[in-house]
């Protein structure tokens, strides 16, 4: 097979900047006409719709992407927020020259909205004052009708994480179906999903020259409807290259069973060697290498993985591995007469492209039009620094590597250090503490494939699972230098470390890990086992335990070293596909082993698009060629059995006793019903808002229960001695 190699792009850096580029850069982005006359602007090029506030700053990515747009020369407007009821709020900075670009905000709009057993949430973080109910459900389709309504004739541009993760045919758990590409549905004309500064500008400016949105179907990191294939074309059906169905036993290629009139058989010339009597010559057909870049998968149809979800999950497979832009493939869905096309991935930014973006001159505050409002994730990041994006861990209930790739795209340490240097000198409020300094992973800054040529051609959705990969750099010093030189900065008190922490690649530098403990955490540390159970951490691609343990002592080691009281505090998911009662009850007695206590829990929430959500729909496991007849996962579907293992990981909560005691006698594991140290929780049962009543008895130091209340169907004895746990 022919491997592609990355091609070159033009650097997002030497693009001729928009006549506009003349008006020079605004303070803020206008979000009304007032502001814009102020710029002196007649019209805005761009109009941005977001679902979040306004906030001018890097990680918020309308600040982004309008910066981005601004340096190069487009006027960009924003309309946050807008009232989705009626079409007049999306007509509030004039029509735009060349397009609406519209988003959900830095979140899905579903999963902002409502929880993971689906019931509306009472704030939204993304909102002056965490009000909640500022943004519509599905809010790319609803925001790109309304700006269908206001101007008909203008081409709407989708993206950001909502529409990157509904690119094609999706399973949505809020209304538990499998529903449409999110560009049919929207009526959009052009989507760019991942991380799309480079498409966006080359998009920008060939609009901006006058192109027709229908005509621009080569860039990189695009989706958009077509009618048919284009010439020049090579179509591949998915189902060839990983075939679902039934598993039949493979031809032996070294079993040649010729008969005549075969269509591989040939006459031998007149002046061949003679063969031997009983043989015949085989003809040997070789195919020319195919052209990757020329050719297109086809994916099973919407009306297909509708009906079968075993289709779904071989769908979602197939998209997986044609994630890596050094050999992805287009990809092509049919939804009824129209075909879903997808781009190949977009070229990672380089270092230089990735200062570019960042050194943009953000505000680094809300727009002035909240006030004194308190936006929480504003509150949250104000005085945190992004050192990369992508991840290339690969686990399957995260979105993360499905929209920012795989590949990771580091920032240079000047960048970073004058980011610091900026939030000390402008950002209201600092007190000297940068409170995270990471990204998507902490840890894998700078870190990349040992080979470019490996790198290309790999499609393996794990750099980390089921182990290190050998080709992978794991080198943490350059972090360790960044460490070291942010938190010399002048007027810098201390540099913690918020993001979540990579712990199987940290225990490869016991330096980083030193570093990190003795200077970087400031009490705590988040870090995520999600499951201490094997086959559970195999349906996530997450590693074992041992890892864990490794990290724990060294962590413990280095604190003590340090004299530090530190503490880690793991995080872990509830109802994860492939996860059974059972592992659920030796996840809790493991927490108590260790005396974890967790007031947080997080029950899994099939995201569009994650590969644990083809798991949830089809009940089949897409990290292995899927088939009628391949592996079976259990799925914690049923809302029961959803807050049972919630319950599990909050075996310490009262409110949580009577129903884990039903369980476990269930279960037949009544032993771990009671007082004794091995017992996961006790037999008695608090009165409601207010502690047992000991009663004495002859030794004080023994106490018995109040008559608690009862279980169904089962009698509690009364009058045993127990011991309060802390």
């Amino acid at each position: 097979m022919q491997i592609n190699t990355i091609p070159t792009v033009k650097p997002i850096t030497q693009y001729r900047p928009y006549w506009a580029k003349r008006f020079g850069t605004s303070k803020m982005l206008p979000m009304s006409r007032e502001e814009m006359d102020d710029l002196g602007w007649d019209s805005c090029d761009i109009i941005l719709i977001t679902g979040d506030a306004y906030i001018d700053h890097p990680s918020f990515g309308m600040a982004l992407v309008g910066r981005l747009l601004e340096s190069q020369g487009f006027r960009v407007g924003i309309i946050s927020q807008p009232d989705w009821s009626d079409a007049e709020a999306f007509k509030a900075l004039g029509k735009p020259n060349l397009y609406f670009g519209i988003t959900a905000g830095n979140m899905d709009s579903m999963v902002n909205r409502y929880t993971a057993d689906r019931k509306i949430r009472s704030d939204d973080a993304y909102t002056p004052d965490a009000a909640a109910g500022k943004r519509p459900d599905r809010a790319v389709l609803v925001y790109s009708q309304r700006c269908r309504e206001a101007f008909s004739d203008v081409p709407l541009v989708i993206g950001s994480i909502e529409a990157s993760l509904r690119r094609i045919a999706h399973y949505d758990y809020w209304s538990d179906k499998v529903r449409r590409s999110v560009l049919v549905d929207s009526k959009a004309d052009i989507l760019l999903y991942g991380n799309a500064e480079r498409a966006l500008i080359e998009l920008s400016h060939r609009l901006g020259k006058g192109e027709n949105v229908a005509d621009i179907t080569d860039i990189r990191g695009t989706a958009f409807l077509r009618k048919k294939i284009p010439e020049g074309w090579q179509e591949v059906a998915s189902t060839n290259l990983d075939r679902p169905g039934k598993l039949e036993a493979p031809i032996d290629p070294y079993e040649m069973k010729m008969g005549a009139g075969t269509s591989c058989e040939t006459e031998a010339k007149k002046d061949d060697v003679a063969l031997p009597e009983g043989t015949q010559a085989v003809q040997i057909v070789r195919k020319p290498k195919a052209d990757r870049a020329f050719q297109v998968v086809r994916l099973p149809s919407y009306e297909d993985v509708v009906k079968d979800p075993v289709l779904y999950a071989h769908a979602s497979r197939v998209l997986h591995l044609e994630a890596n832009p050094g050999n992805a493939r287009a990809l092509v869905q049919k939804h009824g007469d129209r075909e879903v096309w997808l781009n190949a991935p977009p070229i990672p930014l380089t270092t230089k492209e990735m200062d570019y973006v960042y050194d943009l001159p953000y505000a680094r505050r809300p727009h002035p039009v909240y006030g004194d409002a308190k936006i929480p994730a504003w509150e949250m990041i104000r005085f945190s620094v992004n050192i990369m994006r992508g991840c290339f861990g690969g686990c399957t209930f995260c979105s993360i590597t499905e929209h920012e790739g795989r590949i990771i795209q580091s920032r240079s340490e000047e960048s970073i250090l004058k980011e610091v240097e900026e939030i000390r000198d402008k950002v209201d409020g600092f007190t000297g503490v940068i409170s995270d300094l990471g990204g998507p992973t902490a840890n894998m800054y700078r870190m990349a494939c040992k080979s470019p040529e490996i790198e290309k051609s790999c499609r393996k959705l794990s750099c980390v699972y089921p182990g290190i990969c050998e080709n992978l750099n794991t080198d943490h010093s350059a972090l360790i230098q960044l460490y070291r030189k942010a938190r010399n900065l002048k007027g810098i008190k201390k540099i913690l470390v918020g993001s979540g922490l990579r712990y199987d690649l940290a225990v490869t530098s016991p330096e980083y890990v030193k570093e990190l403990v003795q200077n970087h955490v400031g009490g705590y540390l988040k870090i995520a086992p999600e499951h201490s159970e094997e086959n559970v951490l195999s349906k996530m691609m997450k590693p074992g335990m041992g890892a864990y343990d490794k990290f724990k002592e060294m962590f413990e080691r280095f604190s003590k070293e340090a004299g530090k009281k530190q503490y880690l505090i793991p995080y872990f998911i509830a109802a994860h596909p492939g996860t059974t009662d059972e592992d659920m009850m030796n996840l809790a007695l493991w927490l108590k082993k260790y005396d974890f206590r967790l007031d947080q829990v997080q029950t899994f929430t099939p995201t569009p698009m994650a590969m644990a959500t083809a798991m949830y729909h089809s009940g089949k496991n897409p990290l292995r060629k899927v088939t009628d007849d391949s592996e079976e996962v259990p799925i914690p579907k049923a809302g029961g059995v959803r807050r049972l293992h919630k319950a599990f990981i909050r075996y310490h909560d009262p409110k949580n006793w009577p129903l884990l005691r039903e369980v476990l006698q269930n279960m037949g594991r009544a032993d771990l019903i009671g007082n004794g140290k091995h017992c996961l929780i006790p037999a008695w049962q608090p009165l409601d808002k207010t502690p047992p009543r000991p009663v004495q008895v002859a030794s004080k130091k023994r106490a018995i229960a109040a008559p608690a209340a009862p279980v169904k169907g089962k009698k509690l004895e009364i009058g045993k001695p127990f011991r309060r746990s802390r």
